[in-house]
């Protein structure tokens, strides 16, 4: 019987974090679109006699976001030095936390068809970044200002078992790194960049199969695509009844495949040892009760929040908490509104007619001009009655354009909701005595019909006409 695989994965996550200055420098760490080598100076090109000084800002985001990872936040931690040359690397090594990393042993729960799924969380430790390489015309060339940036490096256990796996590790990940202000998360600006180990054993084996590492991933998508590449490239070596090799690969996204870049290094490769320029760190357990009273309820934690305190449903939850800003707002609407409107009525207009309106103005929540208080006064008047949904979704648009609150705009343009049972009434009796035929049509079983004699009373009043009442007459007259 053909032996079954199956695939082990681990992943090595570098984030960019955000801080002022770069790791050992007082260089701007803000260098996005600068021209070239504009944001460098003799500490962070290398130049001799320059020495380093520790960036306070980047140890506490990781210590941060370790926390966030519920690692634990080790008192010493200590640099040092991991020698390889590579052009991108000004100093020849690359200043790094190794064996006294500042973050050790946490986790993070995703979720999987199968229920949530805790994956291991080996270390997260703080290194400097490397520059950019630029391959152009035949040459390459070096942009150092990202070199010496603060980058927070997230080494997972290796607990995946399925490319969905790691998409829900990466986007947790990922979730968690924004929500806490520890990094853009930005992959089009290469804030963050992933690595995959990939390895392959039988079903039912407990001895990991020999890994290959793809690095410099600098998208989900070519994540997933590298992953499912290398599982189908070793799968075959096995099959052929080869060994699958121990090497670093690269990823050509424009070909769909993987290629040797290298053979695999091992830790005693880099030559590790203290960084001489720098002393060791000592963390104050006060410092790291001061920051963990600095993160904010975390995205799994509003989840089941919002499941248990609003009543929504998981799907309602995941899309209102994605991201942070979303969140506080849909937060502080439910305060305005108090017990108003079920807070489910109030999660779809913000999923259907506010999320259209930012989507349409690109801008994001925290900065549109219809603040939750000013929403929380329109949906008052939906649920009062005072203005139907029809006509309050035409006022959310002037709220947006202009700023106004919906008190204003319904009063300034006389969009009160009609609900006078007596002049509803009499436009009833006079819509069905001029369209006979229709009426005919109806009672003959053609109750589709109804829809468009309540559309005709809508466009008579302007929407503005009470649909419940509408509809309620129209019952009993056609009947």
């Amino acid at each position: 019987m053909p032996t079954t695989y199956e695939v082990v994965i681990g992943l090595e996550v570098h984030a960019e974090l955000i801080t002022q200055s770069k790791m050992f420098c007082s260089c701007s760490a803000d260098f996005f679109g600068a021209a070239p080598n504009t944001h460098v100076c003799p500490v962070c090109l290398a130049m001799p006699g320059a020495l380093p000084v520790i960036n306070r800002e980047a140890v506490a985001q990781t210590m941060r976001a370790g926390l966030a990872l519920n690692c634990t936040i080790a008192e010493d931690v200590r640099f040092e030095r991991k020698n390889y040359m590579y052009p991108d690397l000004p100093k020849g090594y690359q200043v790094t936390q190794f064996e006294l990393p500042e973050a050790i042993h946490g986790w993070l729960d995703i979720d999987t068809p199968a229920g949530v799924k805790r994956i291991g969380i080996t270390r997260a430790h703080l290194e400097e970044d490397t520059g950019k390489l630029v391959h152009e015309n035949g040459v390459s060339l070096v942009d150092y200002n990202r070199a010496g940036v603060p980058l927070l490096e997230i080494v997972s256990e290796p607990d995946m078992r399925s490319i969905d796996e790691v998409n829900a590790y990466l986007t947790r990940l990922r979730q968690i790194l924004i929500y806490i202000g520890a990094s853009t998360g930005d992959l089009e600006k290469g804030a963050m960049r992933m690595e995959a180990n990939i390895s392959l054993r039988p079903v039912g084996t407990e001895a990991f199969g020999t890994k290959v590492e793809v690095k410099n991933l600098n998208s989900f998508r070519a994540v997933r695509n590298a992953i499912a590449y290398e599982i189908a490239r070793q799968e075959k070596v096995l099959r052929a009844g080869g060994q699958v090799e121990q090497v670093t690969m690269g990823w050509l996204e424009a070909e769909g495949r993987t290629y040797v870049q290298r053979s695999k290094e091992d830790s005693h490769d880099y030559r590790y040892f203290p960084e001489p320029d720098l002393p060791p760190l000592f963390i104050e357990r006060a410092w790291v009760e001061e920051m963990a009273a600095t993160l904010p309820e975390l995205p799994q934690a509003r989840e089941a929040r919002f499941i248990r305190d609003y009543g929504l449903g998981a799907k309602e939850a995941a899309i209102l908490t994605a991201e942070r800003p979303v969140a506080d707002y849909f937060d502080a609407l439910m305060v305005a509104v108090s017990d108003a409107m079920p807070a489910k009525k109030v999660a779809n207009w913000v999923m259907g007619n506010l999320f259209r309106l930012v989507n349409e103005s690109n801008l994001p929540i925290s900065d549109i001009p219809v603040t939750p208080a000013k929403f929380a006064g329109l949906l008052k008047l939906v649920a009062a009655r005072t203005i139907n949904a029809n006509t309050a979704s035409q006022v959310l648009k002037t709220m947006f354009r202009t700023g106004e609150d919906a008190q204003t705009i319904v009063q300034r343009e006389g969009l009160a909701q009609v609900s006078d049972s007596a002049e509803l009434e009499r436009l009833v009796d006079r819509l069905l005595a001029e369209h006979p035929h229709e009426v005919g049509r109806y009672r003959e079983g053609k109750t589709q019909l109804f829809g468009w004699f309540v559309g005709q009373i809508m466009r008579e009043t302007r929407g503005k006409a009470n649909p419940g009442v509408v509809q309620q007459l129209l019952k009993s007259k056609l009947a």
